[in-house]
């Protein structure tokens, strides 16, 4: 395998989850880092026992994702400094076989390449609802991204990510897209190829644990917001202001009016009716079946008000100077 690329696993009490990650990272032979961030369970043992180089990140500051990736890449980079690209990975996900190769002659074919990322699998897609609702988040269509968002998975080169400055480690979730967008503002592309890129196993089996995840989502859009220093962030803005009308404001409108428009008020919840056509007509032409076309519609109208929950929760804490979160990659039980 090439020697140009190291492996950066990120994670917490993933338990047999890490060990599947781990396994299929073995046939590489590449460096890697596995970067722990307070787990209970034996996962640095693990990771040790594969013969990765462990990170324990310290527990008196705040966990993130972003702030376990950039400790991964830059630890890769003091141990080889020759390192031209970086994989990141969770460790609740296994990367294909092929994915490397694949991943790396796309970044040799284009200077201004900075982010390639493939298919993400759900494992077990039909185990509950929301594991389906995972598996249908991920399809996306190959080809360049518009406006250079990536996910967590994914191959970054490593003179793009330094010169940027890696992830913004203020951020507690979204911190990807923001990393691309400052990617694209310094002039470089991300691309989707046609490639499997690695399996997640989400294992979500409750409504619960759906719903604090979408609940953490609308906190970080607000916290993206707040402290983002770059100007494409009308994406981010626009999914705000459709949170705030659709989760908040207009529920409010219809409950507030009820009794003076003698229930007419009601006649406005009939804009879900018309969202949710318009969100099942677009995954239709995605390709999704009818099942699965209504599952996400369903789930999108009712994340609105999950994301609207975060959003308060993120306004709230910003009037009273309380906008660092804590713990956003931990597991949702």
């Amino acid at each position: 395998m090439t020697s140009n690329v190291g492996i950066v696993v990120i994670g917490k009490d993933e338990g047999e989850r890490l060990r599947a990650c781990l396994e299929s990272l073995k046939a590489y032979q590449v460096p890697t880092v596995y970067v722990d961030s307070g787990s209970t369970d034996d996962s640095v043992a693990l990771a040790d026992g594969y013969g990765a180089e462990v990170i324990e990140l310290d527990m008196s500051i705040p966990f993130s994702a972003a702030r376990a990736r950039n400790a991964g890449y830059q630890q890769l980079l003091k141990s080889h400094p020759d390192i031209q690209f970086f994989q990141f990975i969770d460790g609740d996900c296994t990367l294909a076989p092929d994915w490397l190769p694949a991943a790396i002659d796309s970044f040799n074919q284009d200077d201004k390449l900075a982010a390639v990322f493939g298919h993400l699998h759900e494992k077990n897609p039909d185990l509950s609802p929301y594991n389906k609702l995972c598996e249908l988040e991920w399809r996306s269509p190959v080809g360049e991204a518009s406006n250079g968002a990536f996910g967590g998975i994914v191959m970054l080169r490593a003179s793009a990510l330094q010169e940027v400055g890696g992830y913004n480690t203020r951020l507690t979730a979204g911190e990807e897209p923001e990393l691309g967008a400052r990617m694209k503002l310094a002039g470089y592309r991300t691309r989707k190829i046609d490639q499997k890129m690695a399996t997640h196993d989400a294992n979500m089996t409750r409504f619960t644990q759906w719903w604090k995840r979408a609940v953490r989502f609308g906190h970080a859009q607000g916290l993206r917001s707040h402290i983002s220093t770059i100007p494409n962030t009308a994406d981010n803005n626009r999914k705000i202001k459709s949170t705030w009308f659709w989760g908040l404001l207009l529920p409010l409108i219809v409950i507030v009016s009820a009794i003076p428009s003698k229930g007419f008020s009601l006649v406005l919840l009939g804009g879900y009716l018309v969202l949710g056509y318009r969100i099942f007509s677009y995954r239709r032409n995605t390709g999704d079946t009818l099942a699965e076309s209504l599952l996400y519609t369903q789930y999108t109208i009712l994340e609105k008000f999950a994301n609207a929950l975060g959003l308060l929760k993120f306004s709230v804490k910003h009037k009273f100077g309380k906008t660092q979160d804590v713990e956003c990659n931990k597991r949702i039980d």
